[in-house]
């Protein structure tokens, strides 16, 4: 199963983990992407994504089929807010899951790195003093 989306409302990454797996995979791998407090020393109090939505369903819809492509990725989902995350909330699920952990390991990196590199989604970081767009950094 390959499931993509962006949403505007809050992630239920308990939900989201549930809707991967299959009695074939002995691993079940998530990453979840929160909004944290500091950046570049200072402050955060929320943030906020914007995304170019056909360009970016796409482009995740890409990234997805090469993970499943390279690895034995049996269920793939991926879903990103848009909107204000606040801090400590989920902006990214990612979920796959595979027969062995390894290659899900390698799935779930090549699937965050990719996002951040590729899919047109823009974060702006809100602090007390002001605001700036961030490009794609560890």
């Amino acid at each position: 199963m390959r499931r993509i989306e962006l949403q505007e409302a809050p992630l239920d990454t308990a939900a989201l983990v549930k809707t991967v797996g299959t009695k074939e995979d002995g691993a079940v791998l998530t990453f979840i992407g929160t909004a944290r407090r500091g950046s570049m020393g200072k402050s955060v109090t929320h943030l906020h994504y914007e995304a170019y939505e056909s360009m970016a369903i796409k482009e995740l819809g890409k990234i997805a089929d090469e993970a499943c492509s390279r690895w034995p990725v049996s269920d793939c989902v991926i879903v990103h807010r848009t909107g204000t995350v606040g801090l400590g909330e989920p902006s990214v699920f990612i979920g796959v899951s595979t027969p062995h952990r390894a290659e899900g390991f390698q799935a779930l990196q090549f699937i965050i790195d990719t996002i951040k590199k590729t899919v047109p989604i823009w974060k702006k970081e809100f602090f007390e003093d002001g605001s700036m767009w961030v490009s794609e950094r560890p």
